[in-house]
């Protein structure tokens, strides 16, 4: 197959195009900077919730694993939005005595950031990877190599941009001075918009064919409208265009014979020439099918997500609640997923320059192991995280009923970060580079954005849990609102 690319303005041939790492180099930067202002708010919006917008326990960690929610699913309004009322007293909600006192127009404000960040990012994350594989060739053994290298490059400056937002954006914020927090991920933002324009004359870009969901929905519509017809006994009967008539960016795909009913979509009642959009292509049939077989993959990272939202929004909880004192230096709670991120920086050049080369000599694979035994070695490991979230909870509660003056430090969290980090290098790259591998040259992007589906599903599932769990226990309880409730944590059943 020749594959055309878009080179500037120009369509140039794959081979001769420019891309590799130095057009990476500018989705490396654009990665990093949508971290920094995302991860650092991610983190300290759980406390930003409790402090200033006066939620209780509940309500202010499901209001994030929500908002996370959809963000998998325009960032510089929300950013915008957030700076103007968290630097505003007027926009803050009146001091009060009740678990919850966000309403009016305060409340809508406020949510309206959230939707706006979540809009935004949620788009950003889903191209960016993509953007930057597409700059390496496959079929050629070299570039398929850089290709692996690519990922865990992209994780590295992923992680990069985090560590700053969780240590410096995060100390702005929590020493009183919130719009500073949301102002310096606002600049950050235009900062990236920055790098994505400079960087476009390096850029390869695949030319533009049919819309993934236009392809999809048309395969259901045509299988449902046949579904009266019988399917031909041989596969090759089906409606496919000649390789010669195919278009420079499509691929063929084999017949497979898994979902027989999709493939009704592509039974042709003409001899030849049928009219546009009553019959699909076999390979148009067999994209929705590999589609369909990636669920599962995505299902099975769901509660490892939720177990991600659970420390993302409770342990940052924890940490208000723990001596918190480093020396002279009063740590904010939500610096401490600098733990994790410091083992990342280390651990990824690692695993990338040492592990990946040792392995590949072992399994020749070009990853060195496949991703789906990546993807498994973290959700083994993220079992273990929580069972020791479990027991640092327990301690914290023990020393807190022993000597309610001397908490247990905040240090003790860094054990669960630390294992949960390791998780996250080896599940989100092991997902994303199979994804990515696996889907259709024109479904690559809908196909990468399926990364973020598992960690939605993971969020919303994670204020379910919440809420499910409070319903179940509330009688049991001298509060009657269940084991997690209110402002205090000490009061509470998390463990």
């Amino acid at each position: 197959m020749y594959i055309l690319c878009m080179q500037g303005e120009t369509l140039i041939p794959w081979s001769k195009r420019k891309g590799g790492f130095t057009a990476c180099t500018f989705v490396f930067a654009m990665a990093a900077l949508e971290n920094m202002g995302f991860v650092a708010n991610m983190m300290s919006l759980v406390q930003y919730f409790s402090a200033v917008m006066i939620l209780d326990i509940p309500t202010a960690a499901n209001t994030l694993t929500n908002f996370m929610g959809s963000t998998f699913l325009p960032t510089l309004i929300g950013f915008g939005i957030g700076a103007i009322q968290a630097a505003s007293k007027h926009l803050h909600p009146q001091p009060c005595h009740e678990s919850n006192c966000l309403k009016g127009g305060i409340t809508f404000m406020f949510y309206i950031s959230l939707c706006m960040l979540a809009l935004g990012s949620g788009g950003v994350r889903g191209a960016l990877p993509e953007l930057g594989g597409d700059q390496f060739d496959q079929k050629d053994l070299k570039e398929a190599k850089a290709l692996a290298s690519y990922f865990n490059r992209l994780l590295l400056c992923i992680t990069i941009g985090a560590a700053i937002g969780v240590t410096g954006i995060v100390w702005v914020s929590t020493k009183n001075n919130w719009y500073w927090g949301f102002f310096i991920s606002n600049v950050a933002a235009f900062v990236r918009f920055g790098f994505l324009a400079i960087g476009k004359p390096f850029y390869c870009l695949r030319t533009l064919g049919e819309s993934p969901i236009v392809r999809i929905t048309q395969v259901i519509v045509m299988a449902i409208k046949n579904q009266k017809l019988s399917l031909p006994e041989n596969p090759g009967d089906l409606y496919e265009i000649n390789d010669k008539e195919t278009i420079s960016n499509e691929e063929h795909i084999a017949h497979t014979n898994q979902f027989r009913f999709l493939d009704k979509a592509a039974i042709s009642c003409e001899v030849s020439n049928p009219a546009p959009g009553t019959v699909c292509m076999g390979t148009q049939v067999e994209e929705v099918k590999i589609l369909i077989r990636m669920m599962p993959i995505v299902g099975s990272t769901i509660l490892m997500n939720t177990c991600l939202a659970q420390l993302q929004t409770f342990s940052v909880i924890q940490g208000n609640f723990m001596d918190r004192q480093l020396g002279s230096i009063m740590v904010p709670a939500p610096s401490i997923p600098i733990t994790p991120l410091v083992f990342m920086s280390i651990l990824i050049p690692i695993y990338d320059l040492v592990f990946v080369p040792f392995a590949r000599k072992i399994t020749h694979h070009p990853s060195g192991i496949t991703q789906l035994q990546r993807v498994g070695v973290g959700l083994v490991l993220s079992a273990i995280s929580m069972t020791v979230a479990g027991f640092v909870e327990v301690k914290r509660k023990t020393q807190f009923h022993k000597d309610p003056l001397k908490p247990t430090s905040l240090f003790w969290l860094s054990f669960q970060y630390g294992i949960f980090g390791i998780v996250d290098m080896f599940t989100f790259i092991g997902l994303l580079k199979f994804f990515y591998k696996e889907a259709p040259a024109g479904m690559r992007s809908l196909f990468t954005s399926l990364t973020g589906l598992s960690p939605s599903f993971g969020y919303f599932l994670s204020s379910v849990l919440v809420d499910v769990v409070n319903a179940a226990t509330k009688r049991k309880t001298k509060s009657k609102q269940g084991w997690i409730y209110g402002l205090n944590l000490n009061d509470n059943n998390l463990e």
